[in-house]
């Protein structure tokens, strides 16, 4: 009873009480209403007493209607109705269902203060159960709260696993015991069976219907479960998923070949048992009990996955941040749409949601973090689907290795009632079980221990409870949620687990070099990725400084005291002494060359990115304009180079920008390809500097022999360029 009311409180339904059994002997209905006001709650009010006594304890549960009965001695129905609604008033009825005493009194109560749900125009459902008939059909049971439902509608919805699906519906069925009727069209208020929805599930809402809170209540426990002597499990599991479909809080796992399967208790588990056996005619057992752990991370990591077999690319970069406990997993996106199109972005979060993702403790599945995209790259010819969902899973993969992880475990909160002389038992029984312990509260002779304790260490403990005071203890667990494992060395040296040799599961990254995919080991992927980290560093990292620097200055001091003022001429050509009959052959430096990455520049540094969010165009304005102060100042040939080939019917451009050049690409031709044409062409009548952080950018233009310049070195000598000229101009 206590766990159904906290769960009528945590979803806000309104509560009417009726209390059965009156008509048995020693059946006192004042102390039932005492007990109800301690461990229910206070505003429960007899409803079968005369009026003015209901009115008058109504009243008492709320200020303004108690002003407001004082001043006018009533309360009207709407009112009571309005209480009830808010859960701030809950009406109780005594008697009895077999000698059906009192249940018209309670219908009546109903009739004339239950709220009432205002329907909505557009169709809107809520599931309720999922079952099978006699033929084997799949029925989904439904209230509809809105609307209307009609046979061969489309009804759209999102699966378990989040993916939308399109399902026609079948038929419509009104059960009256085994047999129903089918008709057309169904409306708001109708419980009904539906056939034809095959992904649907166990309190999902359908249309209109707000989607409500997720489950409080969770298994904590897994059990292998057993088969008969040549029973096949990969045949068996298939049948299993049905169970698992029509009961919410079960659980089954697939692992080395073994089903397993996630229990709420002994009761369930003895339930589960006779339904395998009555649906299937398995005479199953559930053996190796099992706490179901969960990990997380301590600390934010940048994840990177590369998966480049021959004709297949895609690379993922992933921001692992942890979240407060009971938060479950976030997924979300940064990634600008011009890095990477915002299709292959929606497909990676599904990637990342699709998945049970297993950390590297103990291979027990993640929670409580933040899993972000922070860039990504595809291949206009070489991407495939599947790419993407490897390149993801391995980015989760290579963060969680190098994280801190933590390992957690179920807590219950616990009510722990005993005998007064028995607390001292209760207490010490707790604290060996690393649990936590808050002041006891005394009532009459027994005492109420209230606090948390682990649930493997509890799990057994009400039988205990019940033999050291010969039945006279209760012990209630509600679940608290995952806290830090109170033995996580112990758990993890028992799991023996090594993420590394879990092939389902690799952190390591696939490259390609020499027309062939090579295995990357997860520590040096960094090495080999293409793009640039995408993580912004909240400081910038401390230049280091070298004590010689103090020294060269104090020289510098004393030479300049010595022999005057040391003049360093800017711009000039060293010389030095040399024989006046060698014979020196002077080569012409050859002219340079800048050749610029557009977009990667923009979005590698930050106020061009923040520019870009807002306005693209005005951040290339602006990058133009750097570049050719840039070009002006160090006598560089500069070309600024930016992709077109998503414009369709784009036939490139080549313009002027003042002192630079500035390319469009066609359409269907990336920078990166131009890029590396144009570096081939001119490199040997150029010094060509490429200045890119894209991995394929650098990598075609060590193949052609220029040098290459990271994006964020190319600001750095743009900063200094910049100083140069403010001092050569105060000269």
């Amino acid at each position: 009873t206590l766990t159904l009311w906290r769960l009528l409180e945590r979803y806000g339904v309104p509560t009417f009480l009726f209390i059965n059994k009156m008509d048995l002997p020693g059946a006192d209905r004042e102390k039932l209403m005492t007990q109800l006001h301690r461990q229910l709650s206070p505003a429960c009010v007899d409803f079968g007493e005369a009026s003015e006594k209901v009115a008058e304890n109504a009243a008492m549960c709320d200020e303004a209607l108690l002003e407001s009965y004082l001043e006018t001695g009533s309360v009207t129905a709407g009112n009571l109705r309005g209480l009830i609604a808010g859960r701030r008033l809950f009406p109780c009825c005594f008697g009895s269902a077999l000698k059906l005493e009192g249940v018209e009194k309670l219908l009546e109560i109903l009739d004339i203060y239950a709220p009432e749900r205002e329907c909505s125009p557009d169709f809107a459902a809520r599931v309720y159960k999922i079952s099978r008939d006699a033929q084997g059909n799949r029925l989904t049971w439904l209230k509809i709260t809105g609307g209307s439902l009609k046979t061969r509608m489309l009804l759209p919805y999102r699966n378990t696993k989040g993916e939308p699906v399109q399902e026609k519906v079948l038929q419509l069925r009104l059960y009256s015991g085994e047999k129903f009727t089918a008709p057309e069209e169904i409306y708001a208020g109708t419980l009904a069976a539906v056939t034809g929805l095959t992904q649907t599930w166990a309190g999902q809402a359908l249309g209109a219907e707000p989607q409500g809170k997720p489950p409080v209540l969770e298994p904590v426990m897994t059990y292998r479960v057993a088969l008969p002597a040549g029973a096949d499990p990969a045949a068996v599991l298939p049948k299993l998923r049905q169970l698992e479909e029509e009961e919410p809080q079960l659980h089954l796992l697939w692992e080395g070949g073994q089903i397993h399967v996630q229990i709420m208790g002994r009761v369930q588990l003895e339930i589960f048992r006779a339904l395998v056996k009555e649906r299937f005619g398995l005479a199953v057992t559930l053996e190796d009990p099992r706490i179901f752990y969960k990990e997380t991370i301590g600390d934010t990591v940048e994840g990177v996955g590369h998966f480049e077999p021959l004709r297949h690319y895609a690379e993922v970069h992933l921001l692992l941040e942890p979240l407060p406990r009971g938060s479950g997993l976030v997924f979300g996106t940064v990634c600008p749409t011009d890095v990477l199109d915002g299709n292959y972005q929606k497909l990676i979060l599904t990637h990342l949601a699709e998945k049970t993702h297993r950390g590297v403790l103990t291979g027990a599945p993640i929670t409580d973090m933040k899993i972000t995209l922070l860039v990504g790259k595809a291949h206009l010819k070489h991407t495939e689907g599947g790419d993407f969902r490897q390149a993801t899973y391995r980015a989760v993969r290579q963060g969680l290795m190098q994280a801190k992880s933590l390992l957690l475990e179920p807590w219950y909160d616990f009510v722990l009632t005993l005998p007064t002389e028995q607390i001292g038992r209760g207490i010490t029984d707790i604290r060996a079980m690393g649990g936590q312990v808050e002041p006891p509260e005394t009532v009459g002779n027994l005492s109420i221990l209230r606090g948390q304790v682990p649930a493997a260490e509890i799990r057994d403990y009400a039988e205990t409870v019940a033999a050291y005071t010969q039945g006279l203890g209760r012990l209630q667990l509600t679940l608290r949620g995952y806290e830090t494992c109170h033995n996580a060395e112990a758990v993890i040296a028992q799991a023996a687990y090594d993420p590394e040799a879990d092939v389902d599961n690799t952190p390591d990254s696939v490259f390609c070099a020499h027309g062939a995919g090579f295995n990357v080991p997860w520590n040096r992927v960094r090495e080999y990725m293409h793009l640039e980290s995408g993580r912004k560093e909240e400081k910038p990292p401390e230049l280091l400084t070298r004590n010689l620097q103090l020294e060269d200055r104090e020289l510098e001091a004393i030479m300049r005291r010595e022999f005057g003022e040391i003049r360093r001429p800017q711009y000039g050509i060293q010389t030095r002494n040399r024989p006046a009959t060698e014979e020196i052959t002077i080569t012409p430096p050859r002219e340079k060359c800048l050749i610029v990455d557009g977009y990667n520049v923009i979005f590698a540094w930050e106020e061009l990115a923040e520019q870009a969010k807002t306005d693209l165009d005005a951040a290339r304005r602006q990058l133009c304009d750097i570049l050719s102060s840039y070009a002006g100042f160090t006598k560089c040939r500069t070309i600024l180079v930016f992709d077109g080939y998503k414009q369709r019917g784009n036939p490139g451009e080549k313009s002027r920008f003042h002192n630079i050049q500035v390319v469009y690409t066609r359409e269907g031709e990336t920078a990166d390809a131009y890029i590396e044409a144009l570096a081939d062409e001119i490199g040997g009548n150029y010094a060509v500097r490429v200045a890119s952080s894209d991995g394929l950018v650098q990598l075609s233009s060590f193949r052609s022999g220029v040098l290459r310049v990271s994006s964020r070195e190319l600001k750095g000598e743009v900063a200094q360029a910049r100083k140069d000229m403010q001092t050569h101009f105060r000269k």
